[in-house]
Parts: structure tokens; C-alpha cells; sequence
């Protein structure tokens, strides 16, 4: 039962990113409308207000929006941003390498990250989840300046991510599809985790921008891409989730708590820098 229905969750996704790339004008504009209408969505903010102006529906799904559409939070380099639109689910302290997912459910970080040397980092460390729901800007953008030095492409399941199925799936984030993007920072190590849901047909980034699902990829001096404070890294083609962790303490902005709505840019809290500057450096 379990197998048939990864399959069928499998083939729906197939079907919707089939779906969602047709450029019959007609359909593509049925789609748009139907979707605006039942989501309330917002065009005036985006950089392209005209339903006409999208090839299909993915391209008005994953739209840009204006520049001055999401101002980004002033302050010192060590104000880690809200790396997306949504829902601020969850959000603190790490408790022994364990993250809440909901009230009376956890996941750890080393099941999440996929590697339990590359999770070492985040064991004491702090965390963030923001849930996208359909009505939302779908872009991610970098909390922190950094450089990537890693990124994984995990192949899991597509269970939903609304919050019935966040309440019922135990360890549901760490085991989902996901791509694990691992930046070196002046305020030490940054992950940010594009996980995948039912329906998301495809995870693109910034450096690997033709590839539907990025390879797991080292990146050295040479190839590694550095991304300033507030850029976008990448983009979701259907739905899903984001989780940010952070190595150093975090002095989490006294407005937030779990359950709020977020925009991107927006400020989520300021880091401490390490006791010994590790701002990004050459690597091999």
C-alpha cells in the first residue's frame, strides 16, 4: 500500500508538471485565472501584472516581482532575512541535533541534512521553517551573504506539507525530496533546505538554472557561486517548504512566533559572530 501510493503521488506530480507547462493560450489562461480567483493572489506586485504576459502556468507560478516589491530589512551584515513568503511554522533552538516539525513531533538534523558530518555544525545550533502555501511568492533568497560549498539533491517522498499532514507524518520534513544547499558565511556555516511536496514538479537554482532537479555537487574556489545577503538562490515550481539553520547563536527579532505570516527580507534575527572570524576562504 505504502509503494502504490508513492507511485500515485509520483504520477500526479507528472501529470501536474505536464499540466502546468502547457502554452495553450486558452488553458494556460483558464489556469492562471481560476487559480488567482481561488487563491486571491496579488499581481499588482508583480513584475509582470498581466496573466497574458506568462508562457504557461509555472512561468506566473514561479513570477518575479518588482524590485521595490520586497525591501530588504536595514541593518548590519550578522541580520540573518526571511529567505522567502509564507508561514513562519517553527522556529529556535536546536535540542541535541532535533527540530520541532509540530507540537509533539521532531526530526533530527542529521536525518534532514542527509549527513551526519556536514549536520555537526547545527547540533547546538538554530533553525527556521517557512511553509510556501500556492498564493505565495515562490522564489528563495539568501538569508546571509555566503558561499556554496556543497549541495545534495535528496530523492524522498512527496507528502503534503499542510499542516494536517505536518501534524500527522512523523519526520515528514526529513523525509520528503529535498535539495540541501550548504554556504560558508562570515557568521559561520548557513543551510537552506528547498523541500519538496505533492505536486512540486521540479526545484531549480540560480547556478544550476536548466537542471529541474540539481546534482549533488563540492564546489572548490573555482565554481563554487558567492550569493550577497537577500538574492534569490533559487526557485520551487510547485509549493513546499524552506528550512534555514544556522551554526552560531541567533537573537531572533522579538516580533516573531510560530504561526505568523512572512515576507521575504524581512528581518528574522542577528547572529553572533564565531569567536574566530570564519569568513568565507579559499577552498580545494
Amino acid at each position: 500500500m505504502g509503494n502504490s501510493h508513492h507511485w500515485g503521488r509520483r504520477a500526479l506530480c507528472r501529470w501536474a508538471g505536464r499540466l502546468s507547462n502547457c502554452r495553450w493560450r486558452w488553458l494556460k489562461n483558464a489556469l492562471i485565472w481560476s487559480f488567482i480567483r481561488h487563491y486571491k493572489v496579488d499581481l499588482c506586485v508583480a513584475a509582470r501584472p498581466t496573466i497574458d504576459s506568462y508562457r504557461h502556468f509555472n512561468d506566473f507560478f514561479t513570477r518575479t516581482l518588482r524590485p521595490d516589491a520586497r525591501p530588504l530589512a536595514a541593518g548590519s551584515e550578522a541580520l540573518a532575512l526571511m529567505p522567502a513568503d509564507g508561514v513562519l511554522s517553527q522556529f529556535g533552538a536546536l535540542n541535541e541535533g532535533l527540530m520541532v516539525q509540530a507540537k509533539g513531533h521532531y526530526y533530527a538534523v542529521d536525518d534532514l541534512l542527509g549527513d551526519s558530518e556536514r549536520a555537526a555544525p547545527y547540533q547546538h545550533g538554530h533553525y527556521a521553517t517557512i511553509y510556501l502555501a500556492p498564493r505565495n511568492y515562490h522564489r528563495i533568497h539568501m538569508p546571509l551573504a555566503g558561499r556554496l560549498c556543497h549541495s545534495r539533491y535528496i530523492k524522498g517522498s512527496l507528502f503534503s506539507v499542510k499542516d494536517r499532514a505536518i501534524q500527522r507524518v512523523p519526520q515528514l520534513v526529513a523525509r520528503n525530496e529535498r535539495l540541501v544547499c550548504h554556504f560558508e558565511t562570515a557568521y559561520g556555516s548557513c543551510a537552506v533546505i528547498m523541500v519538496g511536496a505533492l505536486i512540486v514538479s521540479g526545484i531549480r537554482t540560480v547556478w544550476q538554472s536548466a537542471q529541474l532537479y540539481p546534482k549533488t555537487q563540492d564546489w572548490n574556489a573555482l565554481t563554487a557561486p558567492t550569493l550577497e545577503r537577500g538574492s534569490e538562490m533559487g526557485h520551487f515550481c510547485v509549493g513546499s517548504t524552506v528550512v534555514v539553520l544556522f551554526s552560531q547563536t541567533m537573537n531572533w527579532q522579538a516580533d516573531l512566533s510560530a504561526g505568523v505570516a512572512v515576507q521575504m527580507g524581512q528581518a528574522l534575527g542577528e547572529l553572533e559572530r564565531p569567536k574566530e572570524s570564519i569568513r568565507p576562504k579559499e577552498m580545494t
